[in-house]
């Protein structure tokens, strides 16, 4: 389970990290870092239009993969396996529950006192 854990670590940084790239590459209103890298021009690998369908559709689908990721992490870290039955197939008895036997007053009649104890 821990490799698995690790696993969606791994895939919930690099998406976030590609989301967070992908987002200065593309093409705002103003001035931006993605004009630097030509995502302006139109004569790119991407057409004219092209490659603001490509990046904002890979950054949707980077987005989706981070969100499962989050959703998969949190479900492992809520995620409490049940009590083994024994090879005998009954419940093994927790060390917990002679405790409270333990804390109950004594026998002999002597109880403790009812209020706090208040110094003299």
């Amino acid at each position: 389970m821990a490799i698995f854990k690790t696993l969606l670590v791994v895939v919930q940084v690099l998406s976030a990290l590609g989301v967070i790239g992908l987002v200065l590459l593309q093409h705002g209103k103003g001035a931006d870092v993605g004009a630097a890298f030509g995502s302006g021009a139109s004569g790119s690998l991407f057409g004219a239009s092209g490659s603001a369908n490509f990046l904002s559709r890979t950054t949707a689908v980077l987005a989706a993969l981070f969100f499962v990721c989050t959703l998969g992490l949190t479900l492992l870290g809520n995620y409490k396996p049940q009590a083994s039955l024994g090879v005998m197939g009954a419940a093994q008895q927790p060390a917990a529950a002679s405790a409270p036997a333990a804390s109950a007053p004594a026998a002999n009649g002597a109880s403790a006192p009812a209020g706090p104890a208040v110094p003299k």
